[in-house]
């Protein structure tokens, strides 16, 4: 297992809390993988075991936290909007640009879940980017709402009413009215309630690493213009789309749309639900494809 560095990167004041992975057996500037969570996420959730494969295999990998979440400065905290979002990925992709392993032309973004769809947009607003790895992503907020919505009207109105409360209160100058980030089936308040979220989330996380489990309110009102798959056709790069076939979340149809959108974009379907890519057999299944797209489209050269 390669060296694990912390690092900071500044932004607008605050800093994202890093690890920066070297890349294994590689002469010279290499290619390099950035890395953020989806929804709530922090990076203790698994994010390192994708980093190690990759240093391994000579990509050299960053991966952040975003502002408000984990160890990374800003508040209020566990806020998410997109714009933050997008411009903490591109603080984190100039960062690794900076370093002196990294060739500054062949630096790739990926993203899971919410952050599929973030690396989108990213990379649609910096053509300099080389490459794009979306897994289970959230293409299209307006198409994961309405399914929503049939799951549990109720449930989505509930999360409306929370949005607009918070909403009211930061335009007030209060502290945000919080919603949990993840909840078992069904349950009011939370906005990952399918059958399998609570326990696929949170399987993910060390006994030892604290967790707030609350994101604010004021999110569900931004999901309607949270759209990757408009941004799509503005890529200029290759795009690689993992889809689950039986994933309840982040659906593989807009997936797919999100895939066919871009103009070098390529699709791989896997068994399993949105938790399965990471871990075990799910992980084993995904990654390997993942670091055989880096390498095509980075020209990364093989680990010693």
């Amino acid at each position: 297992m390669g060296e694990r560095l912390p690092i900071r990167i500044p932004i607008d004041g605050d800093e994202l809390d890093a690890w920066w992975y070297a890349p294994e057996g590689v002469d010279g500037p290499a290619p390099c993988v950035v890395l953020a969570h989806g929804f709530g996420g922090i990076k203790e959730m698994r994010l390192a075991a994708y980093a190690e494969r990759f240093a391994a295999e000579g990509l050299g990998a960053l991966v952040f936290d975003y502002r408000s979440f984990g160890e990374s400065s800003g508040r209020p905290r566990n806020l998410i909007e997109i714009k933050r979002l997008v411009a903490d990925y591109h603080a984190a992709v100039s960062a690794a640009r900076s370093r002196p392993e990294v060739d500054s032309r062949r630096v790739a973004v990926w993203g899971s879940s919410m952050s599929g769809g973030t690396v989108v947009l990213v990379a649609a607003e910096d053509p300099s980017i080389a490459a794009v790895v979306s897994q289970a992503p959230l293409a299209d907020g307006r198409a994961a709402l309405v399914h929503m919505v049939k799951r549990s009207a109720t449930h989505v109105l509930g999360l409306g009413v929370a949005g607009v409360r918070d909403a009211l209160r930061a335009r007030l100058g209060r502290e945000p009215y919080t919603v949990k980030t993840v909840g078992r089936r069904g349950e009011q308040g939370a906005v990952l309630a399918t059958a399998d979220a609570y326990e696929g989330m949170l399987r993910l996380l060390p006994a030892d690493v604290p967790y707030d489990n609350e994101v604010s309110a004021r999110v569900i009102l931004s999901l309607p213009f949270f759209r990757a798959v408009v941004a799509a056709p503005r890529l200029t790069c290759p795009l690689l789309v993992q889809v689950m076939d039986h994933d309840d979340l982040t659906p593989p149809g807009p997936a797919a749309a999100l895939a066919a959108a871009a103009p070098r974009g390529e699709l791989l379907a896997y068994p399993g639900g949105h938790w399965d890519p990471y871990v075990g057999e799910g992980f084993d299944q995904v990654v390997p494809d993942q670091i055989a797209f880096l390498k095509r489209t980075l020209g990364a050269p093989a680990a010693r």
